[in-house]
């Protein structure tokens, strides 16, 4: 969010230095009526020669109704106007749809991707000193460690550390002392925490999870999933076959993560931890006795590479 909303902010400021000075915000949430898309691209504005039409999609999809009428515009945009649409991530449908397809033909698209845990580092190293803040290494880690997976919360503390602080060299204390804890994580952040062998971020970041209020089973059904296919791919290396051809199905993005979870354990510890998963599904559903946050720390550090996880 804090990407794409500083990513509108750069294109609306360079449209009113280009004489755009007028703007018209739509929300095409389910009630939006396509009209009035049509009505702003035919009609010249009272106060302006040029305006901003700053269309949002909350949802990241439009209704044939929508369709159509972006295709219209695609088709005719107007000379006096710029769309300027935003959305979340386009559900699988719109990212190969026909409407974002021709716009795309006539404007320019640009995706904004999150910024991983590896990269987090030199993102605020770097927006700090375009603050005219000068972070020590130490200082760094430590900012990352409090707001990874909230780039928003991020740039909130290093306005407040420029507040609180001024420009000039900062170090771990003085960052510390000034910033809140921050981070955010979600399930899936968790399940890439624990293949990388990061047995004490793993825990931090499914702490994180139970004080954000999320499900046990939302938890497990992630974990577990990993762990099963985790489980396929090592039988297939038991039969033979290279990490490679097991890895078939795995995006290239997160081949290097699957490769360390492989590396780690042989498939009986996978097998194992199935069935550890099977037993805390049962903890949930009240059918077995046990701590469900308990169990699912001890899976999480298992598959991180945890010593002492019982018999493998």
């Amino acid at each position: 969010p804090l990407q794409r909303g500083e990513a509108a902010d750069l294109l609306r400021r360079r449209a009113r230095e280009q004489g755009y000075t007028d703007r018209e915000v739509m929300d095409a949430d389910s009630d939006f009526d396509w009209n009035r898309l049509y009505a702003a691209s035919d009609n010249l504005s009272l106060f302006a020669d040029r305006m901003i039409i700053d269309l949002r999609l909350p949802k990241g999809k439009v209704d044939a109704q929508g369709a159509e009428a972006l295709l219209a515009y695609a088709a005719r945009p107007p000379e006096h106007a710029l769309l300027l649409i935003t959305a979340p991530k386009l559900e699988k449908g719109a990212a190969s749809s026909k409407w974002l397809k021709a716009l795309e033909g006539v404007g320019v698209l640009i995706q904004v991707w999150p910024v991983e845990a590896a990269r987090l580092p030199q993102w605020i190293a770097g927006r700090m000193r375009e603050r005219g803040i000068n972070p020590d290494r130490e200082a760094v880690a430590a900012l990352a460690e409090r707001v990874e997976g909230n780039l928003l919360a991020a740039a909130q503390e290093i306005e407040k550390l420029l507040l609180l602080n001024g420009p000039g060299p900062v170090d771990a204390a003085t960052l510390t002392a000034a910033v809140a804890d921050s981070a955010r994580f979600d399930i899936f952040t968790l399940v890439d925490g624990t293949l990388t062998g990061d047995a004490a971020r793993s825990a931090r970041i499914l702490d994180a999870l139970r004080g954000e209020g999320v499900e046990p089973v939302l938890v497990l059904w992630a974990l577990a999933r990993e762990i099963r296919a985790l489980a396929g791919m090592a039988f297939e290396m038991e039969r033979g076959g290279s990490a490679e051809q097991a890895m078939a199905r795995v995006w290239d993005k997160r081949k290097p993560l699957v490769r360390q979870g492989l590396k780690r354990h042989r498939i009986g510890v996978w097998q194992q931890l199935l069935v550890d998963c099977a037993r805390v599904d049962r903890v949930i559903k009240g059918r077995a006795t046990g701590d469900a946050w308990d169990a699912l720390l001890a899976i999480a550090t298992c598959m991180a590479g945890a010593p002492g996880f019982g018999k493998r």
